[in-house]
């Protein structure tokens, strides 16, 4: 027998958009934010404490990284978007095996990566764009960091599904503890212990840990208690509606690997016939892309909080919240993106200067790369926004093909030809051209959605 839940007791459904979107967004993007300094405190302290080799084995790690965010995001979007979307629909026991299937198949993959990147540390590190000169510090680095996988991914994807759930502040709460337990140990491991690279991973791995264990503790009170250990027990129509809708994110993840790992390999090989080097533009580009990962993590940060809304008042029927919804949360991630784009413009070597010291080149190629490669930031606060609107209304193929529009439809083949005519400063007007041609087509697609909604009949409150 279903148990039901009517919307009108949802305050998704009746509280206004605006005030949702502040609830939901706020402790979203705080978590975001949280995620991205894991990355951005290791490498300000081990660009501080290691120099420019440290900084650029962590862009090569970076990949590493964006592969277990991917999986996170295809269970913890996936899962939270179908979640609200049966309780939008009042399917009580369906949303409560969602939300079961999406932790307990996070926790089995979180254990299976680890073990992979275990056994094949070396050449996975080697295809990501190691050289001679940062293979040492790139093993140790990720030799550690790979041990908290588990951790990482539970606290990534859980907490979309505790959002979903209502509790965006504890979902904030658990994402800030460990990056402050990771901020206090980085100075700590690096400089007093004298660990070097490997205190930097030490200290963001007991960070995830003790994220996770929150993420653990909070499992029994899920749905109101309802959650039990059966259903964490994953269940196969769970798992591929959870795909499903998760796909966009994942994929988006995914394609950022892509990216970083062609980005790295085609730095090392132009950077080595030019006058910078192969290390210069690593180091370089490591910082730019978690610098940028820092204002993504703002626009992502609201089309996560937007998600709950949306999924909910669309399988609710309640046509227009759901494009309130959209439109303010794409018109508060576009102001973010303009102001972004003019710090990028007028702050770059102040910016770079945060990571450690370098010599004249070094910030001649920091500035440029800075200014060129992120000129049209100004668009990327649409197509997060609007991919994770279609994967909420659950139009997942939509949401697939606008998350690999900027990524792999476009810069992967402007990453390729560019350099051939320009050299390394080719990956750098790879950028702008892609994010201004994902930008533009993110805006045709979400008008014509917009006309197909308007012709749906609403349930009135």
């Amino acid at each position: 027998m279903e148990h039901t839940i009517s919307p009108a007791e949802n305050p998704l459904g009746t509280a206004p958009v605006g005030s949702l979107l502040r609830k939901f967004a706020i402790p979203s993007i705080i978590s975001m934010l949280v995620n991205a300094l894991y990355n951005i405190v290791d490498q300000i302290f081990i660009g501080q404490g290691v120099g420019m080799l440290g900084n650029a084995a962590t862009n090569v790690a970076f990949p590493m990284t964006t592969v277990t965010v991917a999986i996170s995001l295809l269970l913890g979007i996936g899962g939270a978007a179908n979640f609200n979307l049966a309780l939008g629909r009042k399917e009580t026991d369906k949303a409560r095996n969602i939300a079961g299937t999406a932790f307990g198949t996070l926790l089995l993959l979180g254990i299976t990566l680890s073990i992979i990147f275990r056994l094949f540390l070396k050449p996975i590190v080697l295809a990501c764009g190691a050289t001679d000169q940062t293979l040492a510090y790139s093993l140790d680095y990720v030799g550690i960091t790979s041990l908290g996988f588990p951790f990482f991914m539970m606290v990534t994807g859980g907490n979309h599904l505790i959002r979903a759930d209502g509790k965006p502040t504890y979902s904030m709460i658990s994402m800030l503890s460990g990056a402050l337990i990771n901020t206090v140990l980085d100075p700590l491991f690096i400089f007093v212990f004298g660990w070097g690279i490997k205190g930097a991973a030490w200290a963001t791995v007991i960070g995830q840990i003790f994220s996770a264990f929150m993420v653990f503790f909070y499992l029994p009170r899920y749905l109101s208690g309802t959650l039990k250990l059966r259903n964490l027990i994953p269940k196969f129509h769970c798992l591929t509606a959870i795909i499903s809708l998760g796909s966009a994110a994942c994929l988006n993840q995914l394609a950022i690997t892509i990216i970083q790992i062609l980005m790295n390999n085609t730095l090392r090989h132009y950077g080595a016939i030019s006058e910078y080097g192969s290390e210069i533009p690593l180091a370089v580009v490591g910082i730019v892309m978690k610098v940028n990962m820092l204002f993504l993590s703002i626009v992502i940060g609201l089309s996560q909080g937007a998600q709950p809304i949306i999924s909910f008042n669309y399988g609710a029927q309640k046509y227009s919240r759901v494009k309130e919804a959209y439109l303010k949360a794409a018109g508060a991630a576009t102001i973010v993106a303009v102001i972004a784009m003019l710090c990028f413009q007028i702050f770059p070597r102040q910016i770079i200067s945060l990571f450690g010291n370098g010599d004249k080149l070094y910030y001649k190629f920091a500035i440029e790369f800075f200014r060129i490669f992120l000129f049209c930031t100004f668009f990327n606060g649409l197509q997060p926004v609007t991919s994770n609107f279609f994967t909420s209304i659950g139009k997942a193929s939509k949401g697939i093909f606008l998350s690999m529009t900027r990524q792999i439809i476009f810069l992967v083949p402007l990453i390729l030809i560019f350099p051939l005519f320009m050299g390394i400063d080719g990956v750098m007007y790879a950028g702008p051209i892609a994010d201004g041609a994902a930008g533009i087509l993110a805006i045709v697609l979400v008008i014509r959605e917009f006309k197909k909604i308007s012709q749906f009949p609403e349930t009135r409150a």
